[in-house]
């Protein structure tokens, strides 16, 4: 007797059917202690084509590779957090302080050190835990997004509204990305040739930039307000485009 899943599958989608028989095939981990049957997907493609990615992964396979057997992937990552997180503080300090605008930069440095340095690290050791790395790293990303424009909120070079208006992009960007991850197999780390490493970059120049014209137009405009529009818009404009392309995409595979 066929269970109801199967019954379901049948009657609904003959295509999940299929799934749920490919599925049934993979390797299967079970949680200790829950004995909760997982099946995990590390079969995603890494899609990066940002403008600095070729120059970037030799520079991080050398590092790797001359990276002190001490220092572990986890370090990294928890380098790259607290960089962001001083990043941050560097900005709201810089409200009183314009010299703390250096701190942002050397800290913007160190998050990349460690952020982009991590996964690297992992690979050429052959110590990979895709599952483990993925959840944290992505979660670390997220606090560290909310303690930079938290920063630039605070430090009177952004209005407020539009440190939110970024964060609040960047987080629906990063859910479009992890939805894509799982449904189509392709995690993508740049859109429209824009990755981490060149935000970093805009950022910091930006911040040096503060230095000499923290205020543009006859003193009415902001730099980092201007910046921030701009980049706002960017950020929506690619995620209507990514919707739109991955649900047109998931659509005409899984016609009914």
């Amino acid at each position: 007797m066929a269970s109801p899943m199967v019954e379901y599958c049948e009657q609904s989608n003959p295509a999940l059917l299929a799934e749920v028989v490919r599925n049934q095939g993979r390797v299967r981990a079970i949680w200790p202690r829950t004995g909760r049957v997982h099946t995990p997907r590390t079969d995603a493609q890494r899609v990066q084509a940002s403008f600095s990615a070729a120059v970037e992964k030799r520079v991080l396979i050398y590092l790797a590779e001359r990276t002190p057997a001490w220092v572990s992937p986890d370090h990294l990552t928890a380098l790259g957090l607290a960089a962001q997180i001083g990043a941050g503080a560097s900005f709201a300090l810089a409200r009183w302080n314009p010299w703390a605008l250096l701190g942002v930069v050397l800290c913007l440095a160190l998050n990349w050190l460690g952020d982009s340095l991590d996964g690297t690290l992992a690979r050429v050791r052959q110590k990979q835990r895709p599952q483990y790395g993925f959840y944290v790293d992505h979660m670390v990303d997220t606090l560290g997004a909310v303690a930079l424009m938290s920063g630039l909120a605070l430090s009177g070079y952004m209005h407020p509204v539009i440190a939110i208006g970024l964060l609040v992009a960047f987080l629906m960007l990063s859910i479009q990305s992890y939805l894509a991850t799982n449904t189509l197999g392709e995690f993508h780390l740049s859109f429209w040739k824009f990755g981490p490493t060149e935000l970093r970059i805009l950022l910091a120049v930006g911040a040096l930039a503060l230095l000499r014209w923290p205020i543009v137009l006859h003193g009415h405009w902001r730099l980092f307000d201007i910046g921030g529009v701009i980049g706002l818009g960017g950020m929506v404009a690619m995620l209507i485009w990514f919707t739109v392309k991955n649900g047109r995409r998931l659509y005409r595979e899984e016609r009914v």
